[in-house]
Order: C-alpha cells, then sequence, then structure tokens
C-alpha cells in the first residue's frame, strides 16, 4: 500500500514550542486588554486602603475595556520593553479610541485604575497608571470644608482607613516597632516628636501612650492659599483642605467662559476634548481662531483623591480624570509583600485575595 502524500509531517519540537508561545502571547495579550490586567501598588497615596507591594487585579469589564489607540506595540509590555528604557510602542498609528459595553459605571468611592491625565508625552492609553478613589462625580459640585468632602452641599463620609497627617507631640523617642505595633509605617522624627499619617481612629488612641503629650491634626486653614493646587490659579485661595466648590464636568454639560470659568477648565478644553488650536487671548478663548464666549463638554470627567490624604498626589493638584483615561475597577488583592521583611515575613499571608472597596 502507497503512502497517502497529503500527510502532513509532524511538527518539529521547536515549531511546537514557537507556536505555544505565540498562542500563549495572544492569549494573555487578549485576557489583559479585554478582561483583567495585574497592577502593583508603588507609593503610599492610598494606604492604609492599598499598601506599598500590594499586587491586585484590575477589572476591564466593569466599566467596559477601550479599544487599543496605539497598536504598534510589543505584546504585554507598557511604555518600556521589560528591563529596558527602550519605548515600547510607535505613535506612527494612532486609532479612535472607543469602550465597549461594561457591566456597570464607575460610581462615587470606587477605587479606580486610570492613565495619569498630565503625562502628555504618551498616548492617552499609554500614560503611567494611576490609582486612587473617585470621590466625585459628573456633573456634582465638589468642595472641601477643613478636611471634610462635601457633594452637591452634602457632606460625603470618609472611608474607615482614611489617614491624615499628624503631629505627635512626646516626651521622649519612640522605637519603628512601637510605631509598626500601631500599624504606623509612615513616620518622621522631628524636635518634639514626630509627624505621622494615620487615621482619626487610631490618632485618639495614640493619646493614652504614656510618653504622648499630645496628637495634634496637621492642616491647612481656610483662605492660605498652595499655588500648587489645581487650577493654580490668583483667583482661587485654595489649598488641598480646604478646596472649592467647583463643579465637575460632565458630558453635555455647558459653561460660559467667565474668567474664573476659563481658568478651572482651560486645561480640560485644551487637553482632553479633541480641540485642535485652542489659544487663550485677553482672557478669550479661540478654538481653531473662532471666538467660544459658552462652551459644551464631550465627555465626563471625575475627581480622584487617594486615602492616604495628606501623602497624595491627585485630582486637587492636576485636576480632573476624562473618561476615556479610566482603565478599570480594582478588585482584588492576589500578593502582598512588605519590602522592610525578610524571606517568608515579607509576604503579608494576611491580605492574599482580599477584595477592594
Amino acid at each position: 500500500m502507497s503512502k497517502n502524500t497529503n500527510e502532513k509531517a509532524p511538527k518539529s519540537v521547536v515549531r511546537e514550542w514557537v507556536d505555544a508561545i505565540v498562542f500563549a502571547v495572544i492569549a494573555a495579550t487578549i485576557i489583559r486588554w479585554l478582561f483583567l490586567e495585574a497592577f502593583t501598588i508603588p507609593t503610599p497615596s492610598m494606604e492604609k486602603s492599598l499598601l506599598v507591594g500590594d499586587f491586585l487585579f484590575v477589572s476591564k469589564v466593569s466599566y467596559g475595556a477601550r479599544t487599543p489607540k496605539t497598536p504598534l506595540q510589543v505584546p504585554l509590555t507598557h511604555q518600556k520593553i521589560w528591563g529596558t528604557n527602550t519605548p515600547s510602542y510607535l505613535t506612527w498609528v494612532q486609532l479612535p479610541q472607543y469602550r465597549l459595553p461594561g457591566f456597570s459605571k464607575v460610581k462615587s468611592r470606587d477605587v479606580v485604575v486610570f492613565n495619569y491625565p498630565p503625562e502628555h508625552e504618551h498616548p492617552v492609553d499609554l500614560k503611567t497608571n494611576y490609582i486612587k478613589r473617585c470621590v466625585g462625580m459628573p456633573g456634582e459640585v465638589f468642595e472641601i470644608r477643613d478636611l471634610k468632602i462635601f457633594v452637591n452641599g452634602q457632606e460625603l463620609d470618609n472611608h474607615p482607613r482614611t489617614q491624615f497627617r499628624y503631629m505627635l507631640k512626646t516626651t521622649q523617642s519612640i522605637g519603628d516597632k512601637t510605631f509598626y505595633k500601631w500599624d504606623i509605617t509612615d513616620f518622621m522624627q522631628t524636635r518634639d516628636g514626630y509627624y505621622i499619617h494615620t487615621t482619626p481612629e487610631n490618632a485618639e488612641k495614640l493619646k493614652s501612650m504614656p510618653a504622648v503629650q499630645d496628637v495634634i491634626i496637621n492642616k491647612t486653614p481656610s483662605g492660605q492659599t498652595n499655588p500648587r493646587v489645581y487650577p493654580r490659579s490668583p483667583l482661587f485661595d485654595w489649598n488641598e483642605d480646604n478646596y472649592g466648590p467647583l463643579t465637575i464636568p460632565a458630558k453635555g454639560m455647558s459653561v460660559e467662559l467667565t474668567e474664573e470659568n476659563l481658568a478651572l477648565y482651560r486645561d480640560v478644553i485644551e487637553n482632553y476634548e479633541g480641540n485642535n488650536e485652542v489659544v487663550v487671548e485677553n482672557n478669550k478663548l479661540y478654538i481653531d481662531g473662532t471666538h467660544i464666549a459658552e462652551y459644551t463638554f464631550r465627555q465626563n470627567y471625575y475627581f480622584m483623591m487617594g486615602d492616604n490624604r495628606h501623602n497624595s498626589e491627585d485630582s486637587r493638584f492636576w485636576g480632573f480624570v476624562p473618561e476615556d483615561h479610566v482603565v478599570g475597577k480594582a478588585l482584588f488583592i492576589w500578593l502582598s509583600l512588605d519590602k522592610y521583611e525578610t524571606f517568608l515575613s515579607k509576604v503579608r499571608w494576611r491580605r492574599f485575595f482580599m477584595g477592594i472597596n
């Protein structure tokens, strides 16, 4: 009997490995784009809700995955090729970006991952990822009065793990282990004691320590301008602890471009609304050479803040988060490592698979 000449030759071991790797990369890329992506927490801006060294999964389907804007990119990278300073993408092709249907919309108090808006040197989908809590929704009037958040005139309760900076006045030095016992990892010794970051509940308990004379919250009074806070205009005497009121832009919302509104919303109109040529002259705004006295926003915006209020660079300092910058919703922690510990003690076992709220 003659051999069937149409029978395919068996794949070599090398070819099988190449096929397996290609399939794995394609599958991982699709999962990362449409469903889940892993992130790590590099800074203490969300402590104690999220700790430095937490590894978490972020859901893309919660709010709906975004279609790629920058298709010419090495798979499974972000801005750089692993272990190098070489860019992992080319900007030769930039596609219109759309959002697929999701299970829900961003809600107040959600912990959200988003692309850092002011980072204009990268395309939207490749800006650095930030994680904060949403405290202001599109169309809401947002204000901070003496550390308390107000939305549409109603106080918004702080998350139970929200931290502030305190001055801990002491009669003697306090060891690091004592601070760790009180779950305080961010502290700095001064002439009169320590600056610490902790929750109001913990601050009250610290007053009972024999070496503690007083615990005073460190806040900036109303009317004392911080030139670093958004919109960085002399028209507003705002600071990080007394801020606003301001209205968060919403899709379809129109504002008259007064001098104050121009200061508040120029950054949005110029950088996030897809306008070509935006020029401001003599407190008047021109788009493509046409004077615009009233502007209607094209997308929704959000106000994001870290739970570690006095150690967080957030919307108070750089403004609103556009909807097209929203990446996904933080779901749960799958690993947590403490850089100050060694060997098995590095692993924070109690945080495994902890939900994020």
